[in-house]
């Protein structure tokens, strides 16, 4: 399971403000796959300007900090790579926070996100395709290989969970089946 400080400081406060959001990056690559460390959140939140009250209350100011409320709206009204941070400052970490926009892969996944119990609370979590389609993303951008890892790591663990079609598909449509062919080249049988 993920560093749980990341779990307890970020995704319960937003849980119990009755937010809708998914924890992906890799905190939910972790969790379908192998234990690694991880210094931040990153979460997909669906996020209106009439939620800003709820999200204040889940991160309240004497605990943590939050851009101003003008920087959020910004954020939100961005069709697509909406960003904003929320930080805990006593312990250093902190958490991504991806508004929803007009992104079809947000838009097909959060439906499907998966609560998980955790410490008594439910925690949602993103699908594993959309986990690895997002880690082929970054792959692409940034030729990291932790991002081949953890899909590897992942289908490894976790592969009877992984609906494959869907990520071949999703693949295809994103451009990005070079990536896939290359996360994939050393986990299919020779």
């Amino acid at each position: 399971m993920p560093e749980p400080d990341l779990i307890v400081l970020f995704a319960v406060p937003l849980e119990r403000a009755g937010l809708t959001y998914m924890v992906t990056g890799a905190t939910a690559a972790i969790l379908y796959g192998q234990p690694r460390t991880t210094n931040d959140l990153d979460v997909v939140i669906e996020l209106l300007e009439t939620d800003l009250p709820r999200l204040r209350r889940a991160f309240p100011a004497e605990s943590y900090y939050l851009p101003p409320d003008e920087i959020i709206e910004i954020e939100i009204a961005r069709p697509q790579r909406g960003h904003l941070n929320a930080l805990h400052p006593t312990s250093g970490f902190q958490c991504d926070l991806y508004p929803m926009g007009q992104d079809p892969l947000h838009e097909w996944a959060l439906p499907l996100r998966r609560a998980i119990s955790y410490e008594g609370e439910t925690i949602h979590f993103a699908p594993p395709e959309y986990v690895i389609l997002r880690k082929l993303e970054y792959f692409r951008e940034g030729g990291s290989d932790k991002h081949l890892k953890d899909i590897r790591a992942m289908l490894d663990t976790s592969g009877d969970q992984i609906d494959v079609g869907i990520v071949e598909t999703w693949a295809a449509r994103l451009s990005l089946r070079r990536e896939w062919e290359t996360a994939t080249a050393r986990t299919r049988p020779r």
